[in-house]
C-alpha cells in the first residue's frame, strides 16, 4: 500500500482561530506538540505546520472521521517524527504501513507531507 498526503494552512488563520477560542489548541494539540510549540519564537508556526501533518496523514490513509489527538507530531525538524494513536494507529495497521511526515513554513504559510511506506 502507499499513499500521500497533503495539506497547507495560512499560519494567521490558526493563529486567530486559537487566539478567539484557547481550548481549540488543547482539542487539536497534544501536551507535547503545545510545550514544543512554546518553546519556539512564533508557536503558531509550529502549530500550524503539526495541524497540516495531521490533515496530511489522514489523508494519506484514507481517514474520513478521525481524531485530532490520534496524530503527533511531538518534536521539531522537516522530517519530523509522527506518532500514531487510536484509529489512525489502527488504520495504519490494517493497511500494514508506516507514516512518514515532513513539515515545512514560511512566515505566513505552513504545510506538510505524509507518505505512507
Amino acid at each position: 500500500m502507499s499513499g500521500v498526503g497533503l495539506d497547507l494552512l495560512e499560519i494567521e488563520r490558526l493563529e486567530r482561530a486559537i487566539e478567539r477560542r484557547p481550548g481549540l489548541a488543547t482539542r487539536l494539540f497534544t501536551d507535547a506538540e503545545r510545550a514544543y510549540a512554546a518553546s519556539r519564537a512564533r508557536p503558531g508556526q509550529h502549530l500550524a505546520a503539526r495541524f497540516c501533518a495531521k490533515e496530511a496523514v489522514a489523508k494519506a490513509l484514507g481517514m474520513r472521521a478521525w481524531s485530532w489527538q490520534d496524530v503527533e507530531v511531538p518534536s521539531g525538524g522537516e522530517d519530523a517524527a509522527v506518532v500514531l494513536h487510536g484509529d489512525m494507529a489502527a488504520r495504519a495497521g490494517e493497511l500494514g504501513v508506516q507514516v512518514a511526515v515532513s513539515l515545512t513554513h514560511t512566515r505566513t504559510m505552513a504545510g506538510a507531507v505524509a507518505v505512507l511506506r
